[in-house]
């Protein structure tokens, strides 16, 4: 059974940083690739990072060269550091195993997801 464990999130002021884990259970990590996605009330969800088993990032337009996506295969991990955190950051922020698409509908396994809240 494929389980993904979000951790990280939190309440921070405009201008602060965040790291996000993601901790993959139940799939041979290093052959999949990961994403994060993140998703505000009333909004559609929305593609953050992903990054391939060789180790290529992608990165959605709006948080390009604030965030960056990196994995640890021997901890089965993925993370999302994220830099310059803007209130407009705030959503709960899914991980996501199958696929490196911009697409959520390539993803076969979701986490639980992890609130981020970006106070000005």
């Amino acid at each position: 059974q494929v389980q993904l464990v979000e951790s990280g999130g939190g309440l921070v002021q405009a201008g602060d940083s965040l790291r996000l884990s993601c901790a993959a259970s139940g799939l041979t990590f290093r052959s999949v690739h990961m994403g994060w996605f993140r998703q505000a009330p009333g909004k559609e969800r929305e593609f953050v990072a992903s990054i391939r088993w060789d180790v290529v990032t992608y990165y959605g337009g709006s948080v390009k060269g604030r965030f960056n996506i990196w994995r640890d295969n021997a901890k089965s991990t993925v993370y999302l550091q994220m830099n310059n955190l803007r209130p407009e950051d705030t959503a709960v922020y899914y991980c996501a195993a199958g696929s490196s698409g911009t697409n959520w509908e390539q993803y076969a396994y979701w986490g639980q997801g992890t609130q981020v809240t970006v106070s000005s």
